[in-house]
């Protein structure tokens, strides 16, 4: 035993006098310290990737980390009554992580058994904090962080690295691009420098800091996986999706190029279980910066709204309406009162461009619409009877249509299509946003295939309006292999592509 200690300690011994004499003897060949600035300890990551393969974050997080911040945000949640049994429910947050875990799976939060219950009553307010992060951008102490992290808040505070806590003001927060901005009292400040997202691409290495379940200035790394992503209720974002393990906590704190830029405010993930999976989204900080500079300067944001509702093209609705590949927004509805009614934009129109930059698909179009003011007019390029024509709009500030129930069936069964339909009663056109149509009331063959329910009601035929059921039963006998079928069902108008074989 003591053989052993002994010899480790020798060995360890003579490597510390290898080392030192060498040391010495070497130390006329020892380049002088550098001096590194924090632009090039930033650019580092870029550098030893280019070199190695593998990036090396440390320069960036030195430089930019204290700029990252930690938000706490106090709420008041409201408690239920408590009933009969005993049992008393939980005072969780609907802002916490596992909330709409217990939520989706067992319909409410999750009970906890009293003592000595009985009775019932209100219980007293309670409040709840939830964490978030953020970024100062500005020396005085203007901080981007999403508009869900202080949503509903009472008191917001913000933790610097240093240790440093403000009160922090809301200065404005806007729930439909999920930014808010936030204002402390202090001077000087450690900031970020803003990139521009356009310039990045798919496959690029990126960095995320945050305050991941409350662990300050936590940092992890992944790659841009896809760009201009669309979610489902987020119409105006086009997300960064990355694989960069973002947790509860990394809301609203800053993505990082290789530059040591920011190009987008980490937002959301994809999760069944309340944790990382693989997917989370990012908002451009481009988008960002427009909205704060709105909020800042009005308290609001100003959106521009043309009228349509669209959708996504795929092959056979390419094929429907002539097009060699699927490409643009198919146009499914106009607002009757709205910009592109006045402009001549009608249903089975699919959109293009706009000022001469391309639609790609129907999420490039809410966005792109979204980011012009209201007043400014919009060259808008469309695909219509198989050609491309031009449409000026202007664009307005950022309607309801229902379908009736059945009535006394009249059907009339399509053999091609597979569909039995009636026309609309008076009261069916009247109560709806809707004046002709045919009602659907038995789906089979190609229209089930399709998806075409019950209850919906067909508009028309590869943009051609229906009113009767010989009209369709003409329309259906000379089409094509496909057609495009614009349905009203509940309060949407879609078009939905059917193969006829």
């Amino acid at each position: 035993m003591n053989t052993k200690v002994i010899t480790r300690s020798a060995v360890a011994i003579a490597v510390a006098v290898a080392l030192s004499a060498g040391y010495v003897a070497g130390r006329r060949d020892v380049p002088p310290p550098q001096v590194i600035t924090p632009a090039q300890a930033a650019m580092m990551p870029a550098e030893a990737a280019a070199k190695t393969g593998i990036p090396d974050f440390s320069g960036l997080v030195e430089t930019y980390g204290p700029a990252v911040v930690n938000i706490s945000a106090k709420h008041v949640v409201k408690q239920t009554s408590m009933r009969g049994g005993g049992s008393q429910q939980l005072p969780i947050d609907p802002s916490d992580p596992f909330y709409q875990f217990f939520k989706h799976f067992y319909g409410g939060v999750p009970g906890m058994g009293g003592e000595g219950g009985g009775g019932g009553g209100m219980q007293p307010d309670a409040p709840s904090t939830s964490l978030g992060s953020g970024f100062i951008i500005s020396p005085d102490g203007y901080i981007l962080t999403n508009a869900h992290v202080v949503d509903g808040a009472n008191v917001v505070t913000v933790k610097l690295t240093d240790k440093r806590e403000f009160k922090a003001k809301v200065v404005g927060a806007d729930k439909q691009s999920d930014v808010a901005v936030l204002k402390i009292d202090a001077k000087e400040l450690p900031t970020v420098k803003i990139g521009d997202p356009r310039q990045s691409k798919v496959g690029q290495w990126v960095v995320a800091i945050g305050s991941p379940y409350g662990f300050d200035n936590t940092v992890t790394s992944g790659i841009i996986s896809a760009k201009s992503r669309s979610l489902p209720d987020e119409n105006y974002t086009p997300f960064i999706q990355t694989d960069v393990p973002v947790n509860p906590g990394n809301s609203g704190g800053p993505l990082f190029n290789l530059q040591g830029e920011v190009i987008g405010i980490n937002s959301m993930i994809y999760s069944q279980t309340g944790g990382f999976q693989g997917l989370s989204f990012a908002i451009p900080i481009t988008e960002a910066i427009k909205v704060k500079d709105d909020l800042v300067k009005t308290g609001h944001v100003n959106r521009g709204r043309l009228g349509v509702a669209v959708q996504s093209m795929n092959q056979t609705l390419a094929n429907s309406f002539g097009m060699d590949k699927p490409r643009g927004a198919l146009v499914s509805s106009v607002d009757a009162n709205g910009p592109a009614a006045k402009a001549g934009l009608k249903p089975g129109d699919v959109i293009l461009a706009v000022n001469g930059e391309p639609v790609g698909d129907s999420s490039d179009l809410p966005a792109l619409i979204a980011g012009m003011k209201p007043g400014t007019k919009a060259d808008i390029q469309v695909w219509r009877d198989k050609s491309t024509k031009d449409v000026s709009a202007t664009i307005g500030a950022l309607s309801d249509s229902k379908v009736a129930s059945n009535d006394t069936p009249q059907s009339q069964m399509q053999g091609r299509l597979g569909v039995a339909v009636r026309p609309l009663t008076p009261e069916e056109r009247g109560n709806g946003s809707i004046d002709h149509g045919l009602l659907v009331e038995q789906s089979a063959g190609a229209a089930e295939n399709a998806g075409i329910q019950p209850g919906d009601v067909i508009l028309a035929v590869n943009g051609r309006a229906v009113t009767s059921a010989d009209q369709l039963k003409q329309m259906i006998a000379h089409a094509g292999n496909s057609i495009a079928l614009l349905i009203q069902r509940d309060d949407a108008q879609i078009f939905v592509p059917v193969d006829l074989g």
